[in-house]
């Protein structure tokens, strides 16, 4: 019997088959460590390409990681990082930015996940007074925690406000392919085009496996993250494995691929959900997240047979994932067993 997949997340998807692959390709004989590989080289080839010369990109193993050591790498213990209330630097990262940085989170109210630069814009009164941790770098997160993408029209007007303000733009993009795909721009677009400082990279929801990176679009401002990236015990021995992987997620589109497929079939859960009475999606559907009120009946029952997340349990929101391996048939056995928790 053919198992049901899991709606939870795309953290739960597999490796993609052809990442495998340039692993096993990449597990022959021996390779220097710690990053002076030619799979690395490459891989570092590889992101010059999508974000320009002159870029300074570091491997990693989490996202967690990624975003803590980077904004660690850029502040001091004084200093503040702004970002959304439903951000996962804010919620799910166990207040590992604040442990490892130093540094406060300065959160936003957001109804979409987003946050804007009026609401940004009283912070400024904390400058220069000792008594209030110094605003010092802005984090969105791209696609955001609700599913949502940033225009970048919305981006740029962030990035303006932060460096006319002595700061820095930070952007989480675990979900950064996804993003792309629903605006339809190339990852430069969202990112060093739009006025991003940094960048925590996302692999590991697109596809991968335990890969993430670190990318400075001003090298002065990355100048020595390699120590940064050690002391955060992140510095791979046999970086070979990761480097591998994100050749073969950039070189060929696959990056895009995938993205393009998991929103797909968010679109069609969503197209579906909106045919059944009693269901009300909550955010837009703009990447691969669904985002829906259905009642606490249907939610127990639907949950004996699939796994997924209660986003707000008190609201009866839950949270329904794709990924790039999800099929028009998952799609359809999964929204046939909402219909019919629905029916009772």
């Amino acid at each position: 019997m053919e198992s049901l997949k899991s709606f939870a997340s795309d953290n739960n998807a597999p490796v993609h088959e052809t990442v495998f692959h340039a692993m096993m390709e990449a597990n022959r004989g021996d390779a220097i460590g710690y990053g002076d590989d030619r799979h690395t080289l490459a891989a570092e080839k590889m992101f010059r390409e999508h974000f320009g010369d002159g870029i300074g990109v570091f491997f990693m193993f989490t996202g967690t990681a990624a975003n803590v050591a980077c904004l660690a790498h850029i502040t001091r213990p004084f200093q503040a990082v702004v970002c959304s209330d439903k951000a996962h630097l804010e919620n799910d990262e166990c207040g590992a930015p604040e442990r490892f940085s130093g540094c406060k989170l300065l959160k936003l109210p957001s109804a979409d996940g987003k946050i804007r630069v009026d609401q940004i814009l009283p912070l400024l009164g904390s400058l220069g007074f000792q008594h209030h941790a110094q605003p010092r770098v802005i984090s969105i997160t791209q696609a955001t925690e609700l599913g949502t993408v940033y225009r970048i029209e919305e981006i740029r007007e962030i990035a303006d406000f932060a460096h006319e303000h002595g700061m820095y733009l930070h952007m989480d993009g675990a979900r950064l392919a996804n993003a792309a795909a629903s605006l339809r721009t190339s990852l430069a677009g969202l990112t060093v085009d739009a006025g991003v400082d940094v960048l925590s990279f996302g692999g590991t929801k697109n596809g991968l496996m335990a890969a993430e990176a670190v990318v400075f679009f001003d090298p002065a401002l990355g100048e020595a993250f390699e120590y940064t990236r050690k002391q955060s015990m992140q510095l791979a021995s046999k970086m070979r494995y990761i480097s591998a992987q994100f050749n073969a997620l950039l070189s060929g589109g696959l990056w895009l691929e995938n993205a393009v497929r998991a929103n797909a079939m968010a679109g069609k859960l969503a197209g579906i959900l909106n045919t059944i009475p009693g269901i009300q999606i909550t955010q837009p559907v703009e990447t691969n997240a669904v985002f829906a009120r259905i009642p606490a009946r249907a939610i127990e029952k639907l949950k004996r047979k699939y796994f997924f997340y209660v986003w707000d349990a008190p609201q009866n929101e839950v949270r329904w994932m794709t990924a790039y391996h999800t099929t028009e048939n998952d799609i359809e056995q999964f929204a046939g067993a909402v219909k019919e928790a629905m029916a009772d």
